[in-house]
């Protein structure tokens, strides 16, 4: 479809990636139709001796359907998005126990919270690491963004998720990886001198990988870690 994106790596990658090549391909030909006419129109009316200009008032039935083209395609495209931004924002939301991690914005790095063997978050069994994020192949992924100082956005784009991170809020965010990897967390909201240096990584693993990886950090109860 659109050869040059990164690999889908989520269930709603493929939706997201066929909605978005709608909305370029629609693009793109108007630019190119608006572009032949600039150029048309340029060589058509150039200056030449002999040539006067004229005064043209328009047309107000051309500006009605280009008007009207333009409406139409925006509300196709809001029904066909609709089912989409259903299923990535208006998931019911889970308990708390459910919440994989948390995902924390500070001036330029990501901090990771895990739920210890309680699966509770904000107690004393967390486990925090930086820029780098554990989660398993083929389960649902609730993690729980905040910010602790500017705005960031936390962007995965092999996974087809972005969500901006608000100071004084928690915004939950879902996917569920199809495909075991090591794939960027970028910021995609300029957050300062060091936005650029904002990295981090998401480990999607096997689920013996996973669990092997989270009795490395939960010895004693490995198996009320998994989510």
């Amino acid at each position: 479809m659109l050869d040059w994106l990164p690999e889908n790596a989520s269930t709603f990658g493929d939706d997201i990636d066929a909605l978005f090549a709608i909305i370029y391909y629609f693009t793109t030909g108007i630019l190119s139709l608006v572009l032949l006419s600039l150029v048309t129109f340029l060589i058509l009316y150039r200056q030449r001796p002999g040539h006067k200009a004229a005064y043209i008032t328009g047309s107000a039935r051309l500006e009605w359907i280009w008007t009207g083209v333009t409406l139409m395609f925006l509300i196709v495209l809001f029904f066909l998005s609709r089912p989409l931004w259903a299923t990535i924002k208006e998931r019911p939301l889970p308990d708390s126990s459910t919440i994989t991690a948390q995902v924390g914005g500070k001036q330029f790095n990501w901090n990771i919270l895990y739920p210890g063997p309680d699966q509770q978050l904000g107690t004393a069994d967390d486990v925090q690491v930086e820029n780098e994020l554990h989660v398993p192949v083929h389960t649902d992924i609730w993690l729980s963004l905040v910010s602790e100082d500017v705005i960031h956005s936390f962007f995965v784009p092999h996974l087809r998720v972005k969500q901006d991170m608000v100071p004084g809020r928690e915004i939950l965010v879902w996917f569920q990886a199809t495909k075991p990897g090591l794939y960027e967390i970028a910021c995609a909201e300029l957050c300062g001198f060091g936005h650029s240096t904002m990295r981090g990584w998401l480990h999607v693993l096997p689920p013996d990988e996973y669990e092997a990886w989270q009795s490395q950090h939960w010895p004693s109860n490995t198996s009320e870690a998994a989510p």
